[in-house]
């Protein structure tokens, strides 16, 4: 299945990466943490380690290790403003639960 972006979250994270000059996408996993056991952990990319998992999405790569693909294989990352609020949606098929703030999740 891997992992995908949705063309919002795509020009988001595209505008950033010319901001910032260089990079060659993003980096997905996941991290022990939260009321719920787990939380997304995202951060720019400027090389793929050799155990990464590459995923081509819009034309950016998006970046996973290997201990973290099989809870978040599946997800698109999205990018929404709604009102005052803007940031990345994780939309996770793999997620039975959530916590109440959003801030974690888990399998």
């Amino acid at each position: 299945m891997g992992v995908t972006l949705s063309e919002a979250a795509a020009k988001h994270v595209a505008n950033f990466l010319a901001k910032r000059g260089k990079g060659i996408g993003i980096r997905l996993g996941v991290k022990t943490s939260g009321c719920s056991g787990m939380a997304y952990k995202l951060e720019f990319a400027d090389v793929a380690e050799p155990e990464d998992m590459v995923f081509e999405s819009h034309g950016l790569k998006v970046l996973v290790d290997p201990k973290s693909l099989p809870y978040i294989d599946g997800t698109e990352l999205d990018y929404a403003k709604e009102g005052l609020n803007e940031g990345f949606k994780f939309n996770n098929p793999n997620v039975k639960d959530q916590c109440g703030c959003g801030e974690s999740f888990n399998v």
